[in-house]
This record gives C-alpha cells, sequence and structure tokens, in this order.
C-alpha cells in the first residue's frame, strides 16, 4: 500500500506541476487601443518637412491575442466583408491571402484603409466600427495572409468554407503592388 500511495503523490504532484506550467494567454475584453489615431499617421510620401522625422509606425495591439483574431473575424462577416474579399481570396475587392497588397501590409495602413476607405469601391467603417473593433479586424485580416503569430490564428472555421483555417497558412512575406 504505501507503494501505491507514493505513487499517487507523485501523480497528483505532477499534475498540480504541469497545472501551474500551464500559460494561458490575457484576453483584454475592454481594453483601450491607442488613443492616436493610426490614419493620421499613414506616409504617403517618405518626404516631410522639417529636420524631425515623424514616426509613422504604430504596433498592433492584438495581432497576438487569438481572441482578438477570432473577434476580427466575426466582424468580417458582420461587415460583409467577403461579399467584396470573398472570405480574403479577392473577388469585386483586392484578395487579402496573398503577398501583394496594394496599400500596404503594415498594420497601421490596414487601420486606414478599413477606417478611411480607399477609391474604386473599399468604403469607410470608422463610423460604423470602434477604433478596437478596427483594430481586432486587422488582426484578422493580417493573420489571413500569416503575417501574425501561428498560435493567434483561428484553427479552425465555424462554417462551411473552400479556403483552409488561417492557422494553416504558411507564413508570408508581402510586397507593395505596383497597380492604383
Amino acid at each position: 500500500m504505501a507503494a501505491s500511495a507514493r505513487r499517487a503523490t507523485a501523480l497528483i504532484a505532477g499534475m498540480a506541476f504541469f497545472v501551474a506550467a500551464c500559460e494561458r494567454e490575457e484576453r483584454r475584453f475592454s481594453e483601450s487601443p491607442p488613443s492616436a489615431s493610426p490614419t493620421s499617421l499613414v506616409t504617403v510620401s517618405d518626404l516631410q518637412p522639417g529636420p524631425t522625422v515623424i514616426r509613422t509606425t504604430v504596433e498592433e495591439p492584438y495581432g497576438d491575442i487569438a481572441y482578438s483574431v477570432s473577434e476580427g473575424k466575426r466582424f468580417f462577416t458582420w461587415m460583409n466583408c467577403s461579399g467584396c474579399h470573398a472570405n480574403g481570396g479577392g473577388g469585386m475587392g483586392p484578395a487579402l491571402m496573398d503577398d501583394e497588397w496594394i496599400y500596404g501590409s503594415e498594420p497601421q495602413q490596414i487601420f486606414a484603409s478599413i477606417a478611411e476607405g480607399r477609391p474604386n469601391g473599399m468604403p469607410s467603417f470608422k463610423y460604423r466600427l470602434s477604433n478596437q473593433q478596427i483594430w481586432q479586424l486587422v488582426a484578422f485580416v493580417r493573420s489571413l495572409s500569416a503575417l501574425n503569430p501561428k498560435g493567434a490564428r483561428s484553427g479552425r472555421d465555424d462554417h462551411m468554407q473552400v479556403k483552409p483555417a488561417e492557422m494553416q497558412t504558411p507564413n508570408a512575406k508581402p510586397k507593395t503592388s505596383i497597380r492604383p
């Protein structure tokens, strides 16, 4: 009996160690995204007035959080982005799953495209979505072309689609398109 009691004690201690070693991502449900709107930070040219260089990058607040990426996926469906972007594969709107980005693949550039809209069809969503929702949508759009950490991408789709899940997409290196 003493040997089985020692085994049980060792098993319980081992399980307690593994449970304590598990680390779960932090879910920030109602956090305020950066106060400065990235739409004012998007550069059109490398030319800037004066001797001071303005910092034009904004760190993506939700790109590495799986919950935020899944929320962005929900907004992608709710805002009918698939109507133009065909689940990311491109349709009337440009593809979001390839390595060619017309207006840039940086988070602040995607934020500006969603918030301000683009010529020839992309509507502005700055009055329909909050900054936090737009950032979550940015995180999902970047996951379509594997531009965020693999652990933050969705592992499955909740409905039938032809495309593979975002987690199965290999990492990509985007390039800027020369198309208007």
